[in-house]
């Protein structure tokens, strides 16, 4: 019976949470060097892993492609343990003699992780090293599409920590994933803080539940191809971005836009490097299937390949064919091109003048988007820094890859797989989240300055006196 299911993924959650906090408060004893070790091991362990667990979710899940999952497997253990070596998250932070004041990193406690089906391996690593690495334990519930690749992930990083000092119970996950399990997770009493990631009815929950929560909203961004930048180039990393794991990184871009003055230049060098831009009726054809009739992305399109998409959608197109593009003017709910498409699909807006192009993007963020991620290729560097201070979001990309650049695969932004999008998405946070997210700063205070001694007014006192000895006469 599926009430049985839903009572049994609740037993599960709150069994897990009670082993989570119990092996917490161990790890909120252990020094940074022990932690350290920790998070050495598990990263080491789950790059061993990486081509297994690439191969499960491409799969089961049927997303994306085993090669490029890989690659985020392995940047979510080595690239993120990299970058989170010789951090400070745990005891004191930063000590300053002048104004005698003391931080100390302090764990939140045990951390709720919901794991998307687009990452679900490859952000079981990425959200236990943050979450060890700052003496938390974790505990996962995983998409019903990618149960069982989320669970072997979940077992590796598990068991590498308890064998590098981690007490058991430090890294849990839900066997039986329902929305009853994630429920009683998120509502936990022994949860302190949800980690979000999935789709906008998941992240709503996770804020909903009277917990401290950083979710992920929606990524739908545009990318500005600017009359100053290196148009080959440009299309190439756009083409790279938008066909990694075919297009299910939430950062990668989800249109194109050009000057009038471009466009001609643009579609002839996008054609050349495997663009297909689809005509009136394709493009149609194509809209149909990309969304259901609630205006919910399908998931059947979800990580497929541009021939497979317009095979489903009923239309041949070249053979090598990488990517499918709609022109496009609107944005809207009715507009279908104008939204996050989590395969290899663009908008090409092409617009009279720079100004209508910045009110354009700013047009397609508002509708959905904001605070998540923007692309632009250019060198006009006045040009970048106008736009920089009047979009709205929180990674604005200059000459890179969107969907590697906005995880910090190739910039300098730290590499995450959870992004925050800030107030203006809805978000806790604008960060790309590390485990400097999963601290609380405690600060030590000493003295610094005399309590000042209150003033007596002489004459006020003796004009007071005057009065009331008047009033006893």
């Amino acid at each position: 019976m599926e009430l049985d299911k839903d009572l049994a993924a609740r037993q599960e959650a709150r069994l897990l949470c009670r082993q989570a906090e119990t092996a917490q408060r161990i790890l909120a004893d252990m020094s940074q060097q022990q932690l350290d070790r920790i998070v050495e091991a598990v990263a080491k362990a789950f790059s061993a892993a990486a081509v297994e667990l690439a191969e499960l979710a491409a799969a089961e899940t049927g997303f994306g492609n085993p090669e490029d999952k890989t690659t985020k497997n392995r940047f979510a253990s080595d690239r993120v343990a990299s970058a989170i070596r010789g951090m400070k998250t745990v005891g004191v932070l930063n000590e300053d003699p002048r104004e005698k004041l003391w931080q100390i990193g302090v764990p939140v406690g045990v951390i709720a992780a919901i794991v998307p089906s687009t990452n679900p391996t490859s952000t079981i690593c990425y959200k236990a090293l943050i979450a060890l690495k700052s003496g938390n334990s974790i505990v996962f519930s995983p998409h019903p599409k990618a149960v069982s690749c989320t669970l072997r992930a979940a077992r590796i990083v598990a068991a590498a920590a308890e064998k590098a000092g981690a007490p058991a119970g430090s890294v849990g996950c839900l066997s039986l994933a329902s929305m009853a399990g994630c429920q009683e997770l998120m509502a936990a009493k022994e949860v302190k803080l949800i980690l979000a990631t999935g789709g906008p009815a998941m992240v709503k929950a996770a804020y909903s539940s009277g917990k401290p929560a950083i979710g992920v909203g929606a990524g739908n961004g545009p990318a500005y191809i600017h009359h100053s930048a290196d148009v080959k180039q440009a299309l190439g990393f756009i083409l790279k971005s938008k066909t990694f794991d075919y297009g299910t990184v939430c950062a990668s871009e989800q249109s194109i836009i050009v000057e009038k003055s471009m466009e001609q230049k643009v579609r002839e060098e996008a054609k050349a490097q495997g663009f297909y831009f689809m005509d009136t009726a394709e493009a149609g054809k194509l809209a149909k299937l990309l969304f259901k009739p609630n205006g919910t992305l399908n998931p059947e399109i979800v990580g497929k390949p541009a021939e497979k998409l317009a095979q489903m959608a009923g239309f041949p197109v070249p053979r090598g064919t990488r990517i499918l593009v709609a022109r496009e003017q609107e944005a809207g709910p009715t507009r279908p091109y104008s939204m996050e498409k989590l395969c290899p699909v663009l908008a090409f807006f092409v617009m009279d003048s720079e100004d209508a192009i910045l009110e354009k993007a700013v047009e397609v963020l508002t509708h959905e988007g904001a605070g998540h991620t923007f692309a632009m290729h250019a060198e006009d560097r006045e040009v970048i820094a106008r736009f920089a201070k009047a979009i709205p979001v929180s990674r604005f990309l200059v000459n890179t890859p969107a969907a590697l650049g906005g995880i910090g695969a190739t910039t300098s932004l730290f590499p995450a797989l959870t992004l925050g999008c800030g107030a203006v998405g809805g978000s806790s946070s604008s960060n790309n989240i590390s485990p400097l997210d999963l601290i609380n700063i405690r600060r030590v205070a000493w003295g610094t300055e005399e309590v000042p001694q209150p003033q007596v007014d002489a004459q006020l006192v003796e004009l007071l006196a005057e009065k009331i000895l008047e009033r006893l006469r």
